[in-house]
Parts: C-alpha cells; sequence; structure tokens
C-alpha cells in the first residue's frame, strides 16, 4: 500500500496464538501496546501496511447470513466501541485459535490495531488491522563488552515481510466492509485457514478481480490444459499466452467472443476453454463475466507470470515476443535431435 506516511496508528495489541493440536497455548495480553516512541509507530505502520494491494478488495461472507460471520462482527464492534478494544481483540484471537488445527499453522503472534487517515481511493478513512507473524528471522547483534565489541545473535521479525495480514476499512458496513489481505505464508490449498475459516472473505466482483481472474485463467489453460489435450509444441503455447496478454494490454473492455476468436481463434480449443472455464469458475466459487473493463493494475499483477521464454535443455533460452511465424520446428534424422529455424532481418 502506498501513501501510508500520515498514517495514524491509535492502538494495537499482541497476544500469542499457537497450534492446539500441538498442545501450543493461547496467551492473551492483558494491555495493549505503548506507543510512545514514534519511530516505532512508523516502523509498526510500515510493517503492518507495507504489503497490502489497495486494488484488491474483498467482503465478508457467511453460508447463513453475514451477521454470522465472527470476524466482521468484531470488526463491526472495533468501528463503534472503541472503549472495548482489548476485549474485542481477545475474542478476535480466540477465534483464530479455534481455527488453527491444520498441522501445517505455525505458532505466532497476533496484532490488532485500529488506524487512521487510511488512504482509500480519493478519501481518508478508519480501518481495523488484524495481522498474524509466523515467520522469525536470525539477526547479528554487536553489542560493548568491556573496552572491546562482541557479536551475538537474536531472532526477530522481518518489517518488510507480513506473514499474514487482513485491512477492513470503514466502508460498505451492508455489504462486508471493503477488506484487503495478504498471505504470504502456507499457500497450499489445505492451510488457507487464514481467508477461508478465520476471515471468511470472498472478491468483489470488480474490474480487478475480473482481469485477475480471467487472466489466471488463461495462464493455466494455456500451460496445463491446451499442451497436454492438444499435443502443441512449447512455442505455440507460448505464442497464444503472449497473444492474450496483448489483447489484456491493449484492450480498455474484455468480451469473451472478441478474445475467442481473436486469440484462440480454433474452434476445438474455444470449447475446451469454455469447458475449462467452467471447472476454473466452480473451483474458485467465482464467476467470470463475459464482459467487464479491464483493470491495467491487475494486468500489470499477471504480466509478471506470464512467461515467454522457450527453454532448450540447458544451453539456450529462447525469449519470443511475437511472430510465431517466423519460427519453425523440426527433426534432424542424421543429428537425432529437434531443431528450431529463427527468421530475422537483422542482428541486434
Amino acid at each position: 500500500m502506498t501513501g501510508i506516511d500520515n498514517v495514524k496508528l491509535v492502538q494495537v495489541i499482541a497476544h500469542k496464538v499457537g497450534n492446539p493440536t500441538r498442545g501450543e497455548a493461547l496467551k492473551i495480553s492483558p494491555n495493549a501496546l505503548t506507543l510512545n516512541d514514534i519511530l516505532v509507530q512508523q516502523l509498526l505502520t510500515k510493517y503492518f501496511l507495507g504489503n497490502f494491494n489497495e486494488n484488491e478488495h474483498f467482503h465478508f461472507t457467511h453460508v447463513s447470513h453475514l451477521e454470522m460471520n465472527e470476524v466482521y462482527n468484531y470488526a463491526r464492534s472495533l468501528f463503534e466501541e472503541t472503549k472495548d478494544f482489548v476485549q474485542h481483540s481477545a475474542m478476535i484471537a480466540q477465534f483464530l485459535y479455534t481455527k488453527s488445527t491444520h498441522v501445517k499453522v505455525k505458532e505466532g503472534e497476533l496484532y490488532v490495531a485500529t488506524f487512521e487517515d487510511v488512504p482509500f481511493g480519493n478519501d481518508y478513512v478508519k480501518a481495523v488491522g488484524i495481522f498474524k507473524s509466523e515467520t522469525k528471522q536470525t539477526f547479528l547483534k554487536v553489542f560493548p563488552h568491556g573496552d572491546s565489541l562482541e557479536m551475538g545473535q537474536e531472532e526477530g521479525i522481518n518489517i518488510n515481510k507480513l506473514d499474514k495480514g487482513c485491512l477492513i476499512f470503514q466502508r460498505n458496513k451492508e455489504e462486508g466492509y471493503i477488506v484487503t489481505v495478504v498471505d504470504n505464508s502456507n499457500k497450499q490449498h489445505d492451510t488457507q485457514y487464514w481467508i477461508n475459516d478465520f476471515l471468511q472473505i470472498t472478491p468483489y466482483a470488480d474490474a480487478y478481480h475480473q482481469t485477475d481472474k480471467y487472466m489466471g485463467l488463461c495462464k493455466q489453460f494455456f500451460t496445463q490444459e491446451y499442451p497436454d489435450k492438444f499435443e502443441v509444441p512449447k512455442s505455440d503455447q507460448i505464442d497464444l499466452m503472449n497473444r492474450s496478454l496483448d489483447y489484456f494490454k491493449t484492450k480498455d473492455e474484455f468480451n469473451l467472443k472478441e478474445f475467442s476468436e481473436e486469440v484462440i481463434n480454433h474452434e476445438e480449443v474455444i470449447d475446451s476453454f469454455m469447458e475449462y472455464k467452467r471447472n476454473y469458475e466452480q473451483s474458485k466459487n467465482f464467476t467470470i463475466d463475459e464482459n467487464f473493463d479491464i483493470h491495467l493494475a491487475a494486468v500489470k499483477k499477471q504480466a509478471k507470470s506470464f512467461k515467454s521464454i522457450l527453454k532448450l535443455d540447458k544451453n539456450f533460452h529462447v525469449y519470443i515476443h511475437g511472430r510465431r511465424d517466423l519460427l519453425e520446428k523440426g527433426f534432424d534424422e542424421l543429428a537425432g535431435k529437434h531443431f528450431y529455424k529463427l527468421y530475422f532481418d537483422e542482428e541486434a
């Protein structure tokens, strides 16, 4: 998140949350942290807020009714009953403890914080933050020892990397607020307790998420389903990925019919893509519209994972940026090896 220099960290408290299946305890702190040191406030604010993507919006949900989402209720209480901050933070810690039963869930510190003047679009709002630190790093510390200097080691938190976080903006209360989330550890599907079990959030069906999900769908189809089902060479797979990326970079709006005709272009492949899309939506529990505005921030994020490198053994890496017609693949029977011909006008 950018523009956080003037954010005011109002209150923060730390609790220790273990994994009950390993006999690890839940340790509730009776008092909030003392925030007299300005530098510590600034470092905490950077640590808490620096890793969020402000374009990626979620909201609280529940299979029965929004009012039954526990974290939603705790956040609402923190916005409306600030004097009971410590009590509500303890309830959040207790609820997280009940959801930390997977074998891969690590013990860590849970921080609950309230903020003022958090940037949100063109406005500044109040926000509630819930953060968990699971990963410790070893640091070397130099200290005086008589007339000499000695060195020792300590374990601490890297303030540049937040393990897990949730920032709840005081906006859209009736729809489950507007929430941004960080989950940088235990990303396997079976350990996503932070998003699915604890927070119970789902993305807003806005332009950012539509663009992000569709480009993720394209990448999976072109790298997994397409080459396996149609037995095409790697160069054809890269060509399709490049054309789909160009489509999102050059168009203002997405249109499924237009995309299918301009990028995929083969009826059999289009049918397979549509079937894959239906299965993808079902597995993600998210419907992707056939028409939506393309969000440039989502394109920029996803473009990093669209690899256009053709790796040939350990000897050559060929970057393919376009013009698949200038690339020819063959097999040399005398050498017993595959080959590629590259046609070009000048050598840079």
